[in-house]
């Protein structure tokens, strides 16, 4: 019995010294949470304004303009890139994207013949990746934070796409939408022919068409905003990542902890009920022994 007992006390220890661990996890994970779900928030409506800005300029400008406003005859050479992260210990939010991605690649694939290049930012996409057997044009996830690789794949993804490497440039990436709650996201940068902004709920109201004066010109405006256009969603796709990676740590490490106390509790329990029946017998032994020596005596 008393082996018992000290091994549930050792189990109780290990329980409480996971529990301080989690929740030290927790706090730390909400604390980069607030600054990063700041970013995500203030940076939206800018990369959604440059978005809607570029796409209402494609109508009004010639698209051998610039290289980047082409056209590819066939999109059978797509380049994704691939945002996760680079450590677990956040539920199940990479496992949420795999899958999009998965069915994603599974779809594209029925209807035709196609090759996915990947450049991959973080180190759980990779093993994906590389699991799944697709090949990987670069591998950023060594640049830590993730906003110092935003240069870099902007390079790679507009030199690749000038020289007819890949005939489109996908992200793919989790949606901060709140602590509890994280979308895997789909989304074409290039080709810009056929992207369509998504009309908000304030600006169906409006019927009238607005027309609006560009100076100095379409052409130049176009010009100078597209290098914008690339940055701002890339970056803004790498700060609702880290958005997300935070709030889902945060949650997953709660859970840990709340998971942590009920084992402790429960365990505690068992303990008094074991050390309780040790008692018991005990005493049981002790008028046990009592009343034998009197009938001998």
């Amino acid at each position: 019995m008393s082996g018992n007992l000290k091994q549930i006390k050792r189990r109780i220890k290990s329980a409480k010294n996971i529990g301080q661990i989690t929740k030290a996890m927790e706090m730390v994970a909400a604390s980069k949470m607030r600054k990063a779900q700041k970013k995500a928030v203030q940076s939206k409506p800018y990369s959604d304004k440059i978005f809607e800005a570029t796409l209402s300029l494609m109508e009004k400008v010639d698209p051998k303009l610039h290289p980047l406003l082409k056209t590819p005859k066939k999109d059978n050479r797509p380049l994704v890139v691939f945002i996760s992260t680079n450590r677990g210990l956040c539920g199940s939010l990479n496992l949420n994207l795999f899958r999009r991605l998965s069915k994603f690649i599974a779809k594209r694939k029925q209807k035709k013949t196609v090759t996915f290049d990947y450049a991959i930012l973080g180190k759980k996409g990779l093993k994906f990746i590389t699991n799944l057997g697709g090949g990987f044009y670069a591998d950023f996830s060594d640049l830590v934070p993730f906003t110092q690789a935003v240069g870099p794949i902007i390079s790679a993804v507009s030199r690749r796409f000038l020289k007819n490497r890949n005939t489109s440039v996908w992200l793919v990436y989790n949606t901060f939408i709140n602590a509890l709650k994280q979308k895997p996201t789909i989304k074409r940068i290039l080709p810009l022919t056929g992207l369509k902004v998504k009309p908000k709920k304030e600006d169906q109201a409006v019927d009238k068409v607005r027309e609006y004066l560009i100076e100095p010109s379409p052409n130049r405006v176009i010009k100078m905003l597209l290098p914008f256009y690339l940055e701002s969603q890339v970056r803004e796709a790498v700060f609702q990542a880290e958005a997300s990676e935070f709030s889902a740590r945060m949650i997953a490490m709660k859970n840990a902890t709340d998971n942590a106390h009920e084992l402790v509790d429960g365990l505690t329990l068992e303990y008094n009920k074991a050390r309780q029946r040790a008692i018991t017998l005990e005493i049981a032994d002790m008028v046990t022994s009592k009343i034998s020596m009197e009938k001998n005596d």
